[in-house]
């Protein structure tokens, strides 16, 4: 289509350029949104961008056609090697064919545009692919082209991160994906090419250097990350516009800033988030939902919050409550807050189609339903029956849904879980022309597809921020780029089988380095059986997962941590335990992801990315940037194959020092789980508790380890937006050698009665 550039005009922050072979009034556009983000464009709809991911001024101003930045382009020229566009931290130069070249600000390749032709796959005649089937095997596709597309040339050693919740390894070189949210049950593995969530943001790592790709089309979109051929990678769609933002870094963490600048990031949750969660599909009852929050006290086992799955609804209606089996809502949940426990409730998107039921009622008369194309209300079936869908792309669905949230406020919930947002369904899946609502101008479910459980997220979002005045507390299961501003998340339904709990690792990590930060899988598995050693090796992964919550399913094994004997539920005792200990350095976690975008639980190359050991390590984390955490994730082992990067460790369960840079195998009995400190760390720890209370200022202790570090403690109220109008303390933790100096940066909340300094030794406390 692009043939031989012929001029280019710059206008403010843009560059526009004319080709021979464009379409008449195609005109490719480069912008410069900060000196270290460019925005590939070219407008096939004729509508300008549509971006749903990017909010607020920015936002505004790109939907608008304004500039984006407020700088005005000035070196802008036409050279040998095309026209040259830089700033102070990149330089891009546009070629003929609208080929699109990134550098460094010291003129390194960064990201090269492909100029060779894709190579066509290996494509099956058409008796082959029936001889296949005949036996179940999918025949394999040969590679296409797409409408829109974008080719960029790999080097060698590049490797590839992000992606959200996709299958198999970190490094996701070498694969294919899809971006269209699935609700898909099966036992998901590395060859599902998609799952619940479309997070189009990548990450690529250099020999030197990093960078991120953004494509900011919302239909279907597709990714072969070299796949189809070790030279290049693909990005590409049916529809839409070809919209992508190149993000250039020093390093994986100036990528990942650069991403949630333009996105949005994970905000503050309250404290108590940050415990454990018990849930199941099942509690069927006010009387077996009541015995589960007593034998949590019994066990002794720390719980903040226990899930109603859809057993609680009146006959899965969404804003009800199950009068029959649940009696008095108001009741449980006051007699759970006694306890120290809250409540999060399940709601789903398919409002039941009932005559004089409400919620359908006032979404009837308002229009506030999807459509067929003949204009009349469209109808599938999920949980309650026939069900119909909201519009959550039309402004005023949203807050109508908002205001809804205040029902299960009312009631004393303390935060929502929204489910089966993809849209799922059960008679087939959505038609692509089911008639839908894009802000301000009809869509289809085709193009709304990939944003419904983003929008339906903000509408949440907001109404509980209306009206709860608290942080909200909102999980997701489907979501896009940029829900991390109104959401957390979990992994969907998973399966209690040794393969997930391993995959667990890659697939959260890749969720932080996609900007969703506070994430978790259901801790046993959802789908099939837990066995006792796979219960206790994951509820110590959960442990040190953002969200950390037991579920699963009606019909499985019940998997609370005292149904499987003395053993594991004193192993799981332990590491709740350590959980609440840890909740003061997870907040401060938490803090500096609001901060910064850099996640809470990190692959090891986010730490230590030019360390080759790290770039493919599936089976170890960091928690933060001072601990390590190599999980056992094997039926049997009790022993563990651990990896120490460059530095001086020490084992957190005896303080052996360990140097960096080395393999090793550590002795991992059932209740061991791995745990390495970085020398010079001070982690910051309450003492053990059954749930956050209004004691949690009582006392801080501070575990200091031998070395130098300095590290920043943050403190506030753990519950509202009162920290945005400076009631919090900020201090900054200064380690000489295990003497910990503390200083105030900043006061405006109340103070700990007393903080304790407990100087690790090189072996012992």
């Amino acid at each position: 289509m692009f043939k031989k550039l012929t001029e280019y005009q710059v206008e403010g922050g843009k560059v526009f350029f004319r080709f021979e072979g464009a379409d008449e009034g195609v005109r490719p556009c480069l912008e410069m949104i900060s000196e270290d983000i460019f925005n590939v464009f070219i407008d096939y709809n004729g509508m300008g961008h549509r971006t749903r991911a990017i909010e607020g001024e920015l936002g505004k101003r790109l939907n608008s056609g304004e500039n984006a930045c407020q700088k005005k382009l000035e070196r802008v020229s036409w050279e040998e090697s095309g026209v040259v566009i830089s700033t102070n931290k990149m330089t891009a130069i546009v070629s003929d064919g609208f080929c699109v070249d990134f550098y460094d600000d010291k003129g390194m390749p960064l990201s090269l545009a492909y100029r060779g032709e894709r190579k066509s796959g290996n494509t099956l005649s058409k008796e082959a692919a029936e001889l296949l089937e005949k036996e179940g095997h999918a025949a394999r596709e040969g590679s296409k082209g797409f409408k829109v597309q974008e080719i960029r040339a790999l080097d060698k050693k590049d490797c590839i991160y992000g992606l959200g919740d996709k299958m198999g390894c970190l490094n996701k070189r070498h694969y294919a994906y899809e971006m269209w949210n699935t609700d898909n049950p099966d036992p998901q593995e590395d060859n599902f090419k998609s799952l619940y969530k479309s997070i189009p943001f990548m990450l690529v790592l250099k020999e030197k250097g990093a960078y991120g790709v953004f494509f900011d089309n919302h239909n279907k979109t597709y990714f072969d990350l070299g796949k189809e051929s070790e030279d290049y990678y693909v990005f590409g769609a049916d529809k839409g516009n070809l919209d992508y933002y190149f993000i250039a870094g020093k390093n994986l963490k100036d990528v990942l800033t650069g991403y949630t600048n333009l996105t949005g990031r994970s905000p503050m949750q309250q404290l108590w988030t940050l415990g454990f969660h018990q849930s199941r599909w099942g509690y069927e009852s006010e009387e077996e939902i009541r015995d589960i929050a007593k034998k949590m006290r019994k066990y002794e086992l720390p719980c903040d919050c226990i899930h109603f799955d859809i057993d609680y609804m009146d006959h899965y209606k969404v804003f009800t409550w199950n009068q029959e089996t649940y009696q008095d809502g108001r009741k449980v949940l006051s007699d759970f807050k006694d306890m120290g426990i809250k409540a999060v409730t399940i709601i789903d998107p398919g409002v039941k189609v009932e005559k004089d039921y409400q919620v359908y009622e006032e979404g009837i008369k308002e229009g506030y339903f999807a459509r067929t194309p003949e204009g009349e209300v469209y109808v599938n079936e999920v949980w309650p029956g026939d069900a119909v869908y909201p519009d959550f792309g039309n402004p005023k669905v949203r807050t109508w849904w908002a205001e809804k949230q205040k029902f299960l406020i009312d009631m004393g919930v303390a935060g929502v879980w929204n489910d089966m947002n993809e849209p799922a369904s059960f008679r087939g899946p959505l038609p692509d022309e089911v008639v839908f609502t894009d802000e301000d101008q009809p869509s289809t479910h085709l193009e709304m597809h990939n944003i419904y459980g983003h929008n339906m997220a903000k509408a949440t979002y907001e109404g509980w921020k209306e009206f709860s005045g608290k942080r909200p507390f909102v999980i997701t299961r489907a979501c896009y780029s940029g829900s991390q501003k109104y959401t957390t998340g979990w992994t969907g339904d998973n399966h209690s089988i040794w393969s997930h709990i391993r995959m667990a690792i890659p697939q959260l990590c890749n969720l932080g380095l996609s900007g969703l930060n506070f994430i978790g899988t259901d801790v046993g598995g959802f789908g099939s059986d837990c066995t006792p050693e796979l219960f206790a090796r994951w509820i110590q992964l959960g442990c040190f997962s953002p969200l950390f919550r037991d579920h699963c399913a009606k019909g499985c094994k019940a998997q609370e941590p005292w149904q499987f004997g003395e053993e594991v539920l004193s192993v799981s005792r332990k590491y709740m335990n350590l959980r609440y200990e840890l909740l003061p350095y997870l907040y401060d976690l938490m803090r500096e992801c609001e901060l910064t975008g850099i996640p809470m639980m990190r692959p090891l190359v986010l730490e230590f990315e030019k360390d080759e050991n790290v770039k493919n390590r599936n089976d170890e984390f960091m928690l933060g940037d001072r601990l390590l955490i190599s999980p056992v994730v094997e039926q049997g082992a009790r022993e563990k194959l651990v990896y120490l990067p460059k530095g001086k460790w020490y084992d957190y369960w005896t303080g052996e020092e360990k140097k960096g840079e080395q393999f090793f195998i550590r002795s991992a009995p059932l209740d061991v789980c791995p745990i390495y400190v970085k020398a010079g760390a001070v982690i910051p720890k309450y003492p053990v508790r059954t749930h956050v209370g209004r004691d949690k200022d009582d006392l801080l202790i501070l575990e200091a380890y031998p070395g130098e570090g300095s590290y920043i403690h943050y403190q506030d109220n753990g519950e509202d937006f009162k920290y945005q109008e400076g009631i919090y303390n900020e201090y900054m933790l200064i380690n000489h050698d295990g003497m910990v100096e503390i200083e105030k940066n900043h006061y405006g909340y109340r103070e700990y009665g007393q903080i304790l300094v407990k100087t690790k030794s090189k072996y012992k406390f």
